[in-house]
């Protein structure tokens, strides 16, 4: 998985730098990762006749919380970019950078 690991370095790194401060983002961080990790949702999202808007509500229907705006414009890009697949790595590699501030 170098290569998920890879993708997901400049995302995760861009995140931690736009919202690594931002109350309760860990949590949302791991929500997002554990919706993304999902097998039937990454069907769905790859799914030709599925808009990416879409993809967003779902995955924003099923959090428990809304999204902070700044998470909220970082999984528009993911998916803009299809680059859902990695927001688990992401997710990972985010709490790395967070654990290392501390």
């Amino acid at each position: 998985m170098a290569e998920l690991a890879t993708i997901a370095r400049p995302y995760a790194e861009a995140l931690f730098k736009a919202a690594g401060q931002e109350p309760g983002i860990a949590e949302q961080v791991s929500a997002l990762a554990a919706v993304a990790a999902d097998a039937r949702l990454r069907v769905f999202a790859g799914d030709p006749k599925v808009s990416a808007e879409q993809v967003f509500g779902l995955i924003s229907g099923v959090l428990a919380k809304p999204l902070t705006p700044s998470l909220a414009n970082f999984l528009r890009t993911l998916l803009d970019n299809g680059r859902l697949a990695a927001m688990p790595e992401i997710g990972t590699q985010f709490h790395a950078l967070a654990n290392a501030r501390t």
